[in-house]
């Protein structure tokens, strides 16, 4: 579904080239750096090889191959992922993906992280690779909190483990937690920095519990809220600065 407020487009001002590039969805910033200086990008007809070139999104002529770019002004959106879906730009076997629940709004989107299919809650969605590389990367520590519904009360000797760090069945050592029982009778809350492959359920399978659900409900300085299932709303700019997005050219 469509979010309820539109973003603020970026206003026409120069911006370096492969910036541009990046966020027509062509690839990263060091991907969009290698096209200029193959010599397939021009900017107004001229051929364009050299590193630093500035243009002005949706004034000046871009090209890439000979075909027109088309700019898309940075988008920075929260969902509330249902169950089912899954976080990935494309699927060969056709499941249902977290981006397909954007509506109206132009350009590539990409999820920031994953969730799995199994599991519900806030997921963030972008078209600025930088932004989604910054707060994905393990150094930022980027507190993510979940609440998960097992199939028994946890232990209070269960949920010291987890404070402790659990060792996953593949050797790993997980950092501390901050963990509180419920809301559910039968629930824990985990807050992890970390994002191993499935690491919660992990965590929770290292001690003996099944989980029947798990959802996450803050990523950073976000929160889910009663934002209702499959709905979509952007970040604020208090979020944003929060979670460190950069505003350089």
């Amino acid at each position: 579904m469509a979010p309820d407020d539109p973003q603020r487009a970026d206003q026409e001002k120069p911006m370096r080239l492969q910036r541009i590039l990046a966020r027509a969805g062509l690839g990263s910033r060091r991907a969009c750096e290698e096209l200029i200086t193959a010599g397939r990008v021009s900017v107004n007809g001229e051929v364009v090889r050299q590193l630093g070139v500035r243009a002005v999104p949706g004034a000046d002529s871009i090209l890439v191959d000979g075909r027109a770019v088309e700019f898309a002004p940075a988008v920075y959106l929260a969902l509330n992922k249902p169950v089912g879906y899954i976080c990935t730009s494309s699927d060969p076997e056709g499941r249902p993906r977290a981006v397909d629940l954007v509506r109206g709004v132009p350009g590539r989107l990409f999820t920031v992280g994953r969730l799995d299919a199994d599991t519900s809650g806030l997921i963030l969605i972008t078209n600025d690779g930088d932004f989604s590389h910054a707060v994905s990367h393990p150094s930022r520590q980027i507190t993510k909190v979940y609440e998960a519904v097992l199939d028994r009360p946890p232990t209070a000797d269960a949920l010291q483990a987890l404070r402790l760090g659990v060792t996953l069945d593949d050797g790993f050592v997980t950092s501390p937690a901050r963990v509180e029982p419920g809301p559910a009778p039968t629930g824990v809350t985990i807050a992890i920095h970390e994002g191993h492959k499935r690491q919660v359920r992990r965590m929770l399978d290292a001690l003996g519990y099944r989980v029947h659900a798990l959802r996450r409900t803050k990523v950073g300085p976000v929160e889910l809220g009663d934002l209702a299932k499959g709905a979509v709303r952007h970040l604020t700019e208090a979020e944003l600065t929060a979670l460190g997005r950069r505003e350089g050219p």
